[in-house]
């Protein structure tokens, strides 16, 4: 992949199903329409991850179709759902085969050829934390998971559940919310787990050229300690299970590529494991909730820190896009996300103007294309696939205040690469604003604007006084300059 690659998120079963609405007729991974792949490539994606290939779990399907949230989810935008049309959640994962209502094995492999025969990298979820609960391990290797025995927990009974040979195994567990009854949690204390779970990684990384970690900062030895000590005890293994894990899978494939779900201030010390990326979760935020000063004062942060961040506007996790931040500010939004360093990562549903989020686990998730919406996606996504965007330098620049102190709201960066620039000016506020730019670095009397194709005069006094600009309420605009 690229430096700072563009990354696709597809949720499998729900895509498929789109496909099978649109063309009448069933699809697995091995029918996918060249349509669609021409356009993934046009658009200057580096990578799909596709999401739930795995073999679904019955009893995680039973409980999602079960789930009065899950249902009421749906229903506040479907009110006529079939509830067959919930199926179980992919981070429960019964055992890591493909699933045979996907193709199987045979038709990943075809859908993975063809994408790579267009620049194109294929990545899969790896779910460290847990097993679902009725994956056939919970019963075969008990050890494996975080468990008291036969004697039932004399606290916190609600996280547990009993095997079917009695044994009281824990669920899977963010410790900031309620057990995901769905799942089985994984004991890394125990080396036997350990290799369990390396053996599953080795076989995933046969299939794909990379893997989203799922809540990856679970694993992490301080972290599963502090969560789960009173069953699994406080000495600490001599390695994190990560560093070993992608120690291993680089020996055999050197170029793969490792990304990790992370929160809570851990995004350094995950990065630091030897991860290519880590979700910026806190970008994300202030993105949503905070000032453009805030978001300006997160882009001060160490350069390596920022290459090696996921930045993202949408995910399966987030409520979709245009419904979050409203739909100008989520298109100013994803256009920030786009130029900047790291990895870029796009929700297909997003880039077709999803109105609201599901539930991932619904899969007839039917909604008109927004035209609008999609017509700017491809064109921003064909301006950032720019070479400067992906193997130039990046700065942060600072612009001048014109009549007005609206020039606080505008956010300002740029590339360098050979004698190319590229300037990023955005107006991050829902009222107007004014500034002045200075063309310091910028060489030649004209420079143009990608979104309108607009060329700027640089001659005469702008030169030396800047150049004045009046943004409506979310504008951006990208200029292409000479060095």
């Amino acid at each position: 992949m690229r430096t700072n690659p563009h990354i696709l998120e597809i949720n499998t079963r729900a895509w498929l199903r789109r496909l099978e609405n649109k063309h009448g007729h069933p699809f697995t991974l091995e029918n996918i329409p060249e349509q669609f792949l021409d356009t993934v490539q046009a658009m200057g994606f580096d990578a799909v991850w596709l999401i739930g290939v795995w073999k679904q779990s019955p009893k995680a399907g039973e409980i999602a179709r079960n789930s009065q949230e899950i249902q009421n989810q749906v229903r506040a935008i479907k009110p006529d759902f079939n509830p067959d049309d919930i199926v179980a959640s992919p981070y429960a994962v019964y055992e890591y085969t493909v699933d045979e209502n996907l193709g199987g094995e045979k038709a990943l492999r075809v859908f993975r050829e063809r994408l790579k025969a267009r620049g194109i990298s294929l990545l899969l979820d790896f779910v460290g934390n847990h097993m679902a609960i009725d994956s056939p391990v919970v019963s075969d290797n008990p050890d494996f998971f975080v468990n008291s025995g036969t004697a039932e927990p004399a606290h916190h009974k609600d996280w547990f559940f009993k095997n079917p040979n009695g044994i009281f195994i824990a669920h899977g567990r963010d410790p900031y919310f309620a057990p995901w009854t769905d799942t089985a949690q994984l004991n890394y204390f125990n080396p036997q787990t350990r290799e369990f779970m390396l053996s599953n990684l080795r076989r995933v990384a046969e299939l794909c050229d990379g893997v989203r970690c799922d809540m990856a900062m679970l694993s992490l030895n301080k972290v599963h300690r502090d969560i789960w000590w009173e069953f699994i005890g406080s000495t600490l293994p001599k390695r994190e299970f990560w560093s070993e894990a992608l120690e291993s899978v680089r020996d055999e494939y050197p170029e793969f590529t490792f990304i990790a779900e992370v929160y809570w201030g851990l995004e350094w010390e995950v990065q630091e494991l030897g991860f290519d990326y880590t979700y910026d979760k806190v970008l994300y935020d202030r993105l949503r909730f905070s000032s453009p000063q805030d978001i300006k004062g997160h882009l001060g942060a160490e350069h390596l820190y920022q290459m090696r961040s996921m930045r993202f506007t949408s995910n399966h996790d987030e409520e979709e896009s245009l419904k979050a931040f409203g739909r100008a500010k989520s298109l100013a939004a994803s256009t920030i996300i786009a130029t900047l360093p790291g990895a870029r990562l796009f929700q297909f549903f997003q880039l077709l103007g999803r109105p609201a989020r599901m539930p991932i686990q619904y899969v007839q998730d039917w909604f008109t294309k927004d035209e609008e919406v999609f017509t700017y996606y491809s064109k921003l996504m064909s301006i950032v696939s720019a070479p400067a965007f992906h193997g130039g330098q990046w700065s942060l620049r600072d612009v001048n205040p014109e009549t007005d102190v609206s020039s606080r709201n505008v956010l300002s960066w740029q590339w360098k690469q050979m004698n190319t620039g590229k300037l990023i000016v955005i107006n991050y506020s829902d009222s107007p604003a004014r500034c002045n730019l200075p063309l310091k670095g910028i060489s030649g009397n004209t420079m143009t604007e990608e979104f309108s194709g607009q060329k700027i005069d640089l001659s005469g006094d702008v030169r030396v006084q800047g150049l004045k600009l009046e943004l409506q309420p979310y504008e951006s605009k990208i200029f292409t300059f000479r060095i």
